[in-house]
C-alpha cells in the first residue's frame, strides 16, 4: 500500500479496509463513527448500521492501490473493487478501479464516500466539500 502503511493517520481506514474485507462486523464497528456518512453509486445514509448492513449485503472487496492524502482528516484511496461472492460476478471478473474519499476524526473513519468514476472525481468532490 506504499508510502502509507505505517502514516498512523490513516490506520482507521486500513482498518476499515481490513474489516470490510474480512467480513468482521465487531472491526468494522469499532474503527467507525456511530453517525458515519457512508455514500456511493446507490445513494448515501448515516449510521454504523448503515455501514454494517452494507458489509453483510454488498459481497465487496477493496484492495487499496493509491492514496491520496487532502488533508490531514480526509484521503482519497484508489482501490481494485471485486464481488467473488455474487452471483452476477463470480470470482474471475476483473477488478474495478473506484475511489473513496475517508475522513478520519479522533481516531474514526467519520465519513466514506465510494466514486466509482475515479481518483479525479472523489479529490474534487473532497476540494467542494471543505
Amino acid at each position: 500500500m506504499d508510502e502509507h502503511r505505517d502514516d498512523t493517520r490513516w490506520a482507521p481506514v486500513r482498518d476499515w479496509h481490513t474489516a470490510v474485507n474480512g467480513r468482521d462486523l465487531t472491526a468494522a464497528r469499532a474503527v467507525v463513527d456511530p453517525s458515519v456518512r457512508i455514500g456511493g453509486p446507490k445513494g448515501s445514509a448515516r449510521g454504523v448500521e448503515v455501514l454494517l448492513d452494507w458489509i453483510r449485503g454488498s459481497g465487496i472487496r477493496l484492495v487499496p492501490v493509491a492514496w491520496h492524502d487532502v488533508d490531514d482528516e480526509r484521503v482519497v484511496v484508489e482501490q481494485d473493487a471485486t464481488w467473488p461472492d455474487r452471483a452476477d460476478s463470480g470470482p474471475d471478473e476483473a477488478p474495478r478501479r473506484t475511489a473513496t474519499l475517508f475522513e478520519v476524526r479522533h481516531g474514526l473513519v467519520t465519513a466514506v464516500l465510494r466514486y466509482d468514476e475515479g481518483v479525479d472525481t472523489a479529490l474534487e468532490a473532497a476540494r467542494r466539500t471543505r
